[in-house]
Formats: C-alpha cells, sequence, structure tokens
C-alpha cells in the first residue's frame, strides 16, 4: 500500500506574514493562535503576521512561531492519513504531535523553551554556520577535521546529496569555508544565524531542555517518527526524549531519514508549514517521489485529495 509522510520544517523557512490567511480564514486556526499567545504570555500571532522580520528572527519567537503555524495546518485537515513522520531540526517537534507523542501545550512549551536555551547558548558561545554545496560527506567531514585547528567545526545538517551544512566557532568557520573553496565546492555561504546550532558550542543548552523534556509528558508514538539523530524510525517515548537531548549537539541526518522513509513505503511527502524548503531538499534526494506542501489556506483542500 502507498504511504503518506508528514514533513515539518526547522529554522530558516520562516516568513513575516506567515499564517495570516489561516487566522482570518479559519475558525479553528485562531481558536490555536489564540491559544498559543495565552500559553506562552507573549503575543506570538503578531509576530507571526506582521514581524518585524528582525523579531521573527529571533531564535526564541523563530521556533515558536514556526511549529505554531505547522500545527495549526495539520488541525485543519479533516483526514490524517500519516504512515510516518519527521522534521527538520524544531520541525522533529512538530512531527512529535503529530504521530501523538506530543500535546500541542507541551510541545509549544519545550520549542519556545529550546529557542531561548539555544539563544542564549549562541550570545554565550559566539559561533556561526555555513552552507557547503557540491562536495560529498567524506570530503566535508575531512574538511571539518582539518579546520579543527582553527576552532570547533563539525557537520550540522545533511541535507540532501551535495548540500550540507557546517557548524562550529566563527573561526573554525571561516577556516572550513577557505578549504572548501580550495577543494572545489560549488557554493560555500555563511548563514545569518544567531548560533552555532547541532555543535558542542549548544552544550550549555543541554541541561534547561533536559529539564524541559523531564517536566513533559512523552508518549509512545502512535507512527514512526524518523528521529535526526539517527535517521531510524522511533516510537518508545524514553528513546524519543533522549534522542530530543541529543539532537541539540548532534548533526541532522535528513537525507537518511528520507532515504528511510522511502526505503519503508513511503511514496508521497507532504510538507507541513511555511516554505518550500524540505520540498526542494527531497526532491533532490529522490527526485521520483511525489511531493506536496501545504503552507496557505488554499493549500488544504488539494492535500485532502490525497
Amino acid at each position: 500500500m502507498p504511504k503518506v509522510a508528514y514533513i515539518f520544517p526547522g529554522q530558516g523557512s520562516q516568513y513575516v506574514g506567515m499564517g495570516k490567511d489561516l487566522y482570518e480564514r479559519s475558525d479553528k486556526a485562531r481558536e490555536l493562535f489564540d491559544k498559543a499567545d495565552a500559553l506562552l504570555g507573549i503575543n506570538l500571532s503578531s509576530i507571526c503576521f506582521d514581524g518585524p522580520e528582525d523579531a521573527l528572527r529571533q531564535t526564541k519567537n523563530t521556533q515558536p512561531a514556526l511549529f505554531l503555524h505547522s500545527m495549526v495546518l495539520v488541525s485543519m485537515i479533516n483526514r490524517n492519513n500519516a504512515s510516518m513522520v519527521a522534521g527538520h531540526s524544531l520541525g522533529e517537534y512538530s512531527a512529535l504531535v503529530a504521530a501523538g507523542a506530543l500535546t500541542f501545550e507541551d510541545g509549544l512549551r519545550l520549542v519556545r523553551l529550546r529557542g531561548e536555551l539555544m539563544q542564549y547558548a549562541g550570545e554565550k558561545e559566539k559561533g556561526t554556520m555555513a552552507a557547503v554545496v557540491g562536495l560529498n560527506t567524506e570530503v566535508v567531514e575531512e574538511i571539518c577535521r582539518e579546520a579543527s585547528s582553527a576552532g570547533v567545526v563539525q557537520c550540522a545538517n545533511f541535507n540532501s546529496p551535495g548540500q550540507i551544512v557546517i557548524s562550529g566557532s566563527v573561526g573554525g568557520i571561516q577556516k572550513a569555508m577557505e578549504i572548501a573553496k580550495a577543494r572545489g565546492a560549488k557554493l560555500v555561504k555563511e548563514l545569518v544565524v544567531s548560533g552555532a546550532f547541532h555543535s558542542p558550542l549548544m552544550k550549555s543548552a543541554l541541561e534547561g531542555l533536559n529539564a524541559g523534556l523531564n517536566s513533559a509528558v512523552i508518549r509512545d508514538a502512535q507512527i514512526p517518527v524518523y528521529a535526526n539523530v539517527t535517521g531510524k524510525g522511533v516510537q518508545k517515548a524514553e528513546e524519543i526524549r533522549t534522542l530530543l537531548n541529543e539532537q541539540l549537539t548532534k548533526p541532522v541526518c535528513w537525507e537518511e531519514s528520507i532515504v528511510q522513509m522511502i526505503a519503508d513505503g513511503a511514496t508521497t511527502f507532504i510538507e507541513f508549514g511555511p516554505g518550500k524548503v524540505l520540498q526542494g531538499l527531497v526532491k533532490r534526494i529522490n527526485n521520483n517521489i511525489d511531493v506536496k506542501g501545504v503552507d496557505k489556506f488554499d493549500d488544504i483542500q488539494k492535500i485532502e485529495q490525497i
């Protein structure tokens, strides 16, 4: 039987205005946006709809904003036909709610906490990230080892064949970028981020996140959630809790996750959230797979026909 996979974006997909049409056209969406504002004690809806962009780009706001948009979209689907789910970095929390492992309320609190902790860690330990396009995994890992003489640097996101993001100290990343260009990378670009995500420079956030995860109710997932850390499906609550903590400092194995989901029968991928980043990555991983996206109100009816 064909299987549908739901996937959820992470930081970098946000844009000012996201979710505004949902709020204006759906009572259900309005209810969730209002609930999120009340739970967090901030006007998150206004940041999503009206910005300013600087506010939306702050990690402590970006993460709950993206989570909320994804969850609103999923809540508006009358027929949830997902056989498996995955999310990129922060998106893994959205995936866990969609799979029944977390409640919306606990998921929202956790991503707000995670965003605050990661933003603080980025301020405490200055770091950055860069995209490297056109080199294979082994070469990029070798570059990171070589550049580590100048500071912390490691692979952070294995996004698709030939597209890898590296993360670390400013010195380590700059050195790695120089080496990557010399090795013939098609593109080497520093990213606009507030810290070295998915690297050891996030360690100061671990204790706080662990406390948050321990206070949240995590249940066994009803369907497999493909974990960033392993690229494999997981359903057991305690394993989910452990992997979420590890995810903070370890790479996102996105390509491996998608390959495994396809091997496990996924024939259609639907991205729930702003933009089309994950749709593009899935297509680069396997161009024969059916990929769709839900971002706006008018996208929902098309998806329900699957």
